[in-house]
């Protein structure tokens, strides 16, 4: 037999509506109010984006056209004859004219074939000390043309390594003020192989 459901107490329905006011409904009601979601901030612009710079566009290429010629090899330093060039003389010109064309004898002379940088640095720093003190003038420094390498080397590299570095040793100290001028010998001395090296007077 089906029990009649039993009226609430005054003080058990005003407890109810208490608890029903607080609780929210696991389904609420359709026709119940929707409470409006608070408002956000409106989101903020993206900042401008730089625009990137044009790139160079590609030239067409069509099969069995002629590529574009490669570019040089490295080149490292100017040519010793025209950066010696623009020294300008400082010695008498005409015995610089002289000197230049072979018709100055060296009054000494020394081979650097086949040394390291080391020791051909130190083997010309004795050598040039020596002939100054000597009073000698003109001196001749044979340094070769160097070997011809293919210049695929991550690293640029010249052939004649102390073709290059003779030069810069000549000018710097402790030699720098002894030597009153540097020049590229005549063929008949050793030419592109070798130098002249023309000496102040001593002191």
């Amino acid at each position: 037999m089906r029990r009649r459901p039993r009226k609430l107490a005054p003080e058990e329905a005003d407890l109810w509506r208490r608890v029903t006011e607080t609780a929210d409904p696991l389904h609420p009601r359709r026709d119940a109010p929707q409470t409006p979601a608070p408002k956000s901030d409106p989101p903020k612009p993206d900042p401008p984006q730089t625009a990137a710079p044009p790139t160079a566009p590609i030239p067409p290429f069509r099969i069995g056209a002629r590529a574009a010629p490669a570019a040089p090899g490295h080149d490292i330093a100017d040519p010793i004859a025209e950066a010696l060039g623009r020294e300008g003389v400082a010695m008498d010109r005409k015995a610089h004219a002289r000197m230049t064309r072979g018709k100055l004898a060296p009054e000494a002379r020394i081979d650097l074939h086949g040394r390291t940088l080391d020791e051909a640095h130190r083997a010309l720093t004795g050598f040039v000390l020596r002939a100054q003190s000597e009073g000698k003038r003109l001196v001749l420094v044979i340094t070769g043309k160097g070997r011809s390498a293919p210049d695929d080397d991550p690293i640029p590299r010249r052939p004649g390594v102390l073709r290059h570095h003779v030069p810069v040793w000549l000018r710097a100290a402790p030699l720098a003020g002894l030597v009153l001028q540097v020049a590229p010998a005549h063929r008949r001395h050793g030419g592109g192989g070798a130098y002249y090296v023309y000496l102040r007077r001593p002191r």
